[in-house]
């Protein structure tokens, strides 16, 4: 390419940060002595703050094992204090500001929590499971503070796992009721996700998919073998893509839990992918493959979980739908529940509700949306034997 004139040419760029397999660069800040890179590395988001005197970067220090921060609002160029974001499992949304040169950091404001919250209260630990191919999966996990590993206690693990969407460990106000009840939380940062970069992502998508799957399941064999919990007080959640993953995981090893919530799980997937009349199907070609192509087809049917229930016993499922919901029509869920019904061989409800009211992201309203928590967090706790 040639410079325009007066303007720069290729061999007048400096490469400023280099490319580095082991991190992924989400974004970034300037100012007139530093540049601040957030980037991910080892499952983590970190800041760096690189000198632009070339002295040696260094990351912002946090005290807890997993967490999520991001860049703030930061308007000035010239000054030397970065305001940021950071949340974690145990610690609400949280602003500060940081001194860049003196390494000190200053809280400015930290979401209220109602009620007699204490965040000493709870214990958050950073895990890793190893996947059937030796891959290291990274889990997030929190419960109250002094519950013994002696499987006595429900564990609820959480997984989403495509669209190189990183499931960070942030803040939930409303899981304190389980965590209140003796439960215990966790995160399986299974592939498909981003958490670890691009190929954490790439190994989790199109004819890698079922690796998905298999972390997941490695996950929670893990946190079973650690002590953690046990088969018959493990549960898992996942919505959308996470709802498929729940749909996979329980074909795969339905021995393995106790109860599951499917939030608006995609789970019809050969059927929805096959009709490009559906605005989203094409450009989901990507992520799940064009099943129009033979290797994709076979692919897709062999984890789409419709299509691979069986008659045999399955954990207690709730599964949840949205009569207006435009990527996942509330028909994929009341086909799946009418097939686990028809043939599975066990005792176990299978509950389906179809809000009629919702779309994908659940109802509107400030307060409404925790009417399904409540619902949710209802029948863990009976399956547990809590309620």
């Amino acid at each position: 390419m040639e410079a325009a004139e007066g303007g720069m040419g290729v061999d007048d760029w400096v490469e400023v940060i280099p490319h580095r397999d082991e991190a992924l660069l989400g974004s970034f800040e300037l100012f007139r002595d530093h540049l601040v890179v957030q980037e991910r590395r080892d499952g983590l988001v970190h800041l760096r703050v690189c000198p632009w005197d070339g002295s040696e970067p260094h990351d912002v220090a946090f005290d807890e094992p997993v967490y999520d921060v991001y860049l703030s609002v930061n308007r000035e160029p010239a000054s030397s204090v970065l305001r940021f974001g950071y949340e974690s499992l145990t610690t609400p949304t949280t602003t500060y500001d940081y001194d860049m040169v003196a390494r000190t950091r200053t809280l400015l404001k930290q979401e209220e929590v109602l009620g007699d919250f204490d965040g000493s209260r709870y214990q958050s630990e950073r895990l890793t499971a190893t996947a059937e191919d030796g891959e290291r999966i990274p889990i997030s996990l929190v419960s109250k503070v002094g519950i013994p590993r002696d499987r006595s206690h429900p564990l609820l693990l959480y997984g989403y796992g495509a669209y190189g969407l990183s499931m960070d460990p942030d803040f939930n106000s409303a899981r304190l009721s389980l965590l209140d009840r003796g439960f215990i939380f966790a995160i399986a940062h299974v592939r498909g996700g981003q958490e670890l970069g691009r190929r954490w992502y790439d190994d989790g998508r199109l004819g890698q998919k079922r690796n998905s799957f298999t972390d997941f399941i490695a996950v929670a064999e893990h946190l079973v073998g650690e002590g953690y919990s046990q088969t018959d007080r493990l549960f898992a959640m996942g919505g959308s893509a996470g709802g498929l993953l729940m749909g996979a995981v329980v074909n795969m090893r339905p021995d393995l839990f106790a109860g599951v919530v499917a939030q608006v799980p995609f789970v019809d997937v050969v059927t929805t992918m096959l009709d490009d009349s559906i605005p989203l199907t094409t450009g989901e070609y990507d992520e799940w493959g064009n099943p129009n192509e033979r290797a994709a087809f076979d692919d897709i049917l062999a984890y789409s979980p419709y299509d691979n229930v069986e008659a045999k016993d399955y954990p207690a499922l709730l599964v949840l739908a949205g009569l207006h919901d435009s990527q996942v029509q509330y028909w994929e869920p009341a086909k799946w529940v009418a097939k686990l019904r028809a043939l599975k061989t066990d005792g176990h409800p299978v509950l389906l509700k179809t809000n009629m009211d919702a779309g994908h992201g659940g109802v509107s309203g400030r307060y409404r949306r925790y009417r399904d928590v409540a619902l949710q967090y209802a029948f863990l706790l009976a399956q547990a034997g809590l309620a």
